[in-house]
């Protein structure tokens, strides 16, 4: 973390710095230039009024020590003929002649100089004209005030940056001390210790803890709810395995053909109810694992409702029930688990038959739509169930009566309608029961539906 802070802050820095020193580079350049004019101007003057002969004793400071250093000089007359200064003055480009104020970097006596070069209309000695003024001064001295400003600045940056470093460095160690010991307690969490964090955090990383207690109160809760699965599955499956190992050793036991025949009914029987209890435990751990709707492909919700009762038909009429099938639109498109959705209504159907009693007489299925919602209901006319019983009859293998089911008909179809962002209700007929999904329906509309239907 310390260097994800500092790296910024050494970019920043060094770019200062870069801009820091051309900008010294400008400032000194141009603080020499004026310098240099002001001087030349000075000596043009004491020119004019001396004839060249006398200086002034402010044009010789000026010439002593301009900006840190000498100053030479070169005057000369509108014919050419030398008139005051250094003999030989540095060599001017063909650009640095047109300009009124020519400054320009030339060499003079093998080192590099800064000129400024202009002429001024005077007369000396009866002669007029343009008089020539060219003024010189080592670059090495700009060079070096230039140094001298880059040296400091980027001292001062240098301070700043150690200084901000060793701050962040503090900082950072100090502020990560609770997240070091939130660290510590997240390490000792296990499947086997999911309790929430309760020790003190810091106010910045209370909502990710915050969220994080909850994620272990889910999972523990979870974990609570796969456990005592798990252990009412095998409660409930002990009895109808037990059965099975019992009706096989008297089937081996038989001594009659008789016997033989009447004891393998019975362990196919048994066998049966086995099978079906584990499907009926497999289909609920599955609805509740579901992936979420969207991911599920689309499928017409009245085909595969009729295709249940298609199937559940026959059992009812072996029982002397008439089961009806009723559906208002002709195609209803959800995103389902086809097979997890036939098996709820069958079960909701097989639930009716089995529990409705003696006067059970009728099992109707409708499907109709309003416009969000497609709703599912399985009714019949036989005992029912009082509201007060319906959270047993939901709960996972309750039974309000006695009897050969699982008590996961109606668990398993809740699960499936949460799958599919719905719900079941119960509510009671006069007489029997009716037992509703109630199931968000998609627009057929929608071209995203229309691709997934095409």
């Amino acid at each position: 973390m310390t260097l994800i802070i500092l790296l910024p802050l050494l970019l920043v820095s060094a770019a200062v710095a870069i801009w820091a020193a051309r900008d010294a580079q400008a400032r000194a350049a141009d603080r020499f230039d004026r310098s240099l004019l002001v001087t030349a101007l000075g000596i043009s003057r004491d020119t004019a009024i001396s004839g060249g002969d006398a200086l002034s004793r402010e044009t010789r400071d000026l010439l002593r020590n301009t900006s840190g250093g000498p100053v030479f000089y070169h005057v000369y007359a509108p014919d050419g003929a030398f008139v005051t200064g250094y003999a030989t003055p540095p060599t001017p480009t063909a650009a640095a002649e047109t300009d009124a104020y020519a400054y320009y970097d030339a060499q003079y006596q093998g080192r590099e100089v800064r000129v400024v070069r202009f002429s001024d209309r005077m007369e000396i000695d009866n002669l007029s004209g343009e008089f020539t003024f060219t003024v010189w001064q080592n670059l090495s001295l700009r060079d070096g005030f230039v140094q001298s400003l880059s040296q400091r600045t980027y001292a001062v940056m240098a301070t700043l940056v150690i200084g901000v470093a060793l701050i962040v460095w503090f900082g950072v160690r100090l502020g990560m001390g609770p997240l070091l010991d939130l660290e510590q307690a997240i390490a000792r969490r296990s499947a086997l210790d999911l309790t929430p964090i309760s020790r003190p955090i810091p106010h910045e990383v209370q909502g990710i803890v915050g969220r994080l207690n909850v994620l272990l109160s889910e999972m523990a809760a979870t974990i609570r709810a796969k456990d005592s699965f798990i252990s009412n599955a095998a409660h409930q499956l002990r009895n109808p395995i037990s059965g099975v190992l019992a009706l096989s050793e008297a089937v081996a036991a038989a001594k009659t053909t008789e016997d033989f025949k009447m004891r393998s009914a019975d362990l196919a029987e048994a066998a049966t109810h086995a099978a079906k209890l584990t499907e009926d435990l497999l289909a609920f751990e599955r609805a509740r694992s579901a992936p979420p709707a969207e991911k599920l492909p689309v499928e017409d919700v009245v085909d595969i409702v009729g295709s249940a009762v298609a199937r559940q038909t026959a059992i009812a009429n072996q029982r002397g029930v008439t089961l009806h099938l009723s559906h208002d639109p002709d195609a209803a498109y959800l995103h389902v688990d086809s097979v997890l959705m036939e098996q709820a209504i069958e079960n909701l159907i097989a639930n009716a038959l089995a529990h409705g009693g003696p006067d059970l007489t009728e099992v109707r299925v409708s499907l109709e739509t309003n416009d969000q919602n497609l709703i599912i209901d399985v009714a019949d006319d036989g005992r029912g169930i009082e509201p007060s019983q319906f959270a047993i009859a939901l709960s996972r293998f309750g039974q309000v009566t006695p009897g050969s089911g699982s008590g996961l008909g109606l668990p398993i179809a809740q699960a499936v309608a949460e799958a599919l962002n719905g719900r079941l209700e119960l509510s009671p007929n006069a007489p029997g029961l009716s037992v509703r999904l109630i199931l968000p329906i998609l627009d057929v509309t929608q071209p995203v539906l229309q691709d997934a239907l095409a």
